[in-house]
């Protein structure tokens, strides 16, 4: 019973799902640490200049402020988050090579013009012999 817990174990840590999680975890953590620096190192600055309330503000005006603070914040997350998957994404393109096209399959009838196969040496549609094909 025990072998079998185990066995069933090992099937279900070592799917690749469970694996592509984990390493989705990973880089996710890593890539958060990245965007913490930004705002820490580029944004913030620009956020300690704005003015302040005088004496912290209190009460529904500074909650207010605070919330606000924290959407500001947010929205500057989603902003670098997005211009640097943009930017990734954008390197990924570059990378890319174009495909080849791809070989034809069928050929036109030269007497019917219908499309038939370019292994065809007889036309299905008009009966004609046809001329070997030459790409």
């Amino acid at each position: 019973m025990f072998k079998k817990l185990i066995k069933e174990f090992k099937d279900f840590a070592l799917k690749g799902n469970v694996i592509d999680l984990a390493v989705g975890v990973i880089i996710g953590g890593a890539f958060g640490k990245v965007v913490t620096a930004v705002i820490d190192i580029f944004l913030q600055p620009l956020l300690d200049s704005l003015p302040k309330m005088e004496g912290g503000g209190t009460g529904f005006a500074g909650s207010l402020l605070s919330f606000l603070g924290v959407l500001v914040e947010f929205i500057l997350t989603a902003l670098v988050l997005f211009l640097i998957i943009k930017a990734v994404n954008g390197a990924k393109k570059l990378n890319k090579k174009p495909e080849a096209p791809a070989a034809p399959t069928t050929r036109d009838c030269p007497f019917c013009c219908s499309s038939v196969s370019i292994k065809a040496t007889r036309c299905p549609h008009c009966t004609s012999v046809l001329p070997e094909y030459k790409p």
